[in-house]
């Protein structure tokens, strides 16, 4: 039996409810090998971010290069980027070992409100790296960001679905945690075709590394050979357990339960 193998591409969260660390939880729930090239490294908990200290480009190829020889991943991820360098080096490296089967969760701003991308990097991210995504997972801020759209209603998701396919992208999720509907409305465009996942709004502000967590989730199911459709599904029943099944932990904005989608299947 082939053991699935999944790299995140990320920040450190020393709080552990996001970046990388929401990542490998993930990918272990998931029964999915991980690995991990930081970025960045965050002085953070529940209550914000208080320091962030990106990795010098050398420490970030480095970290690719030595999973490149050794241990080829079946799918991968990124996560904070933080800055234009970081995304170029990361998108070249990407292309010169021909990785397949990429999530793009553009990771913009912490929730408690830290800017963990550079303004001056979204042109970067847009040239550089969504051309080669398979999966690009922003959510309403960010998909507003990439496009330029003031996004208000479902037309508005579609049309900036549409811009952002046309820079390449694969397939494009725009989370509806964000919106105004009663109901979370995930929307997925393949280039071709809409199609939509709801859930249950779940009434809690312990939501810490809800992106980086269902990003994950696809980039563990693409890597266990799943369709893109497949893999959005299993995205998002695991996010919703991960919500659901709130773990209490912090004064600020909690982190998800990473292992609430097995214990919801027992």
């Amino acid at each position: 039996m082939t053991t699935a193998k999944a790299l995140t591409i990320a920040g450190s969260d020393s709080g552990g409810g996001a970046g990388i660390q929401a990542d490998l939880k993930t990918f272990q729930e998931l029964k999915v090998f991980g690995m991990s090239a930081i970025t960045a490294v965050t002085a953070q908990n529940t209550l914000g971010v208080d320091g962030v200290y990106p990795m010098s480009l050398e420490a970030i190829e480095q970290q690719i290069e030595c999973i490149a020889v050794d241990l080829k991943p079946d799918a991968l991820k990124t996560g904070m980027l933080f800055n234009s360098e970081i995304i170029e080096l990361v998108a070249d490296k990407i292309k010169q070992y021909k990785w397949e089967n990429l999530v793009v969760d553009p990771v913009m701003i912490a929730k408690g409100g830290a800017n963990l991308l550079q303004k001056e990097a979204i042109d970067a991210m847009k040239k550089k790296l969504l051309p080669i995504a398979t999966v690009l997972t922003p959510n309403i801020p960010e998909a507003e960001e990439l496009t330029g759209l003031n996004i208000q209603n479902m037309e508005d998701r579609k049309e900036a679905a549409k811009r952002l396919s046309a820079l390449g992208v694969s397939n494009v999720i725009i989370k509806g945690g964000h919106g105004k509907e009663k109901e979370s409305v995930d929307l997925l465009y393949d280039g071709t075709c809409f199609s939509s996942l709801l859930a249950k709004r779940i009434p809690t502000k312990n939501t810490h590394g809800t992106g980086c967590t269902f990003s994950a989730a696809i980039t563990a199911a693409l890597a266990n050979g799943y369709s893109v459709k497949d893999a959005f599904q299993l995205g998002k029943d695991f996010i919703h357990q991960a919500i659901k099944m709130d773990l209490h932990i912090g004064s600020g904005h909690g982190p998800t339960n990473h292992w609430a989608y097995q214990e919801s299947k027992r």
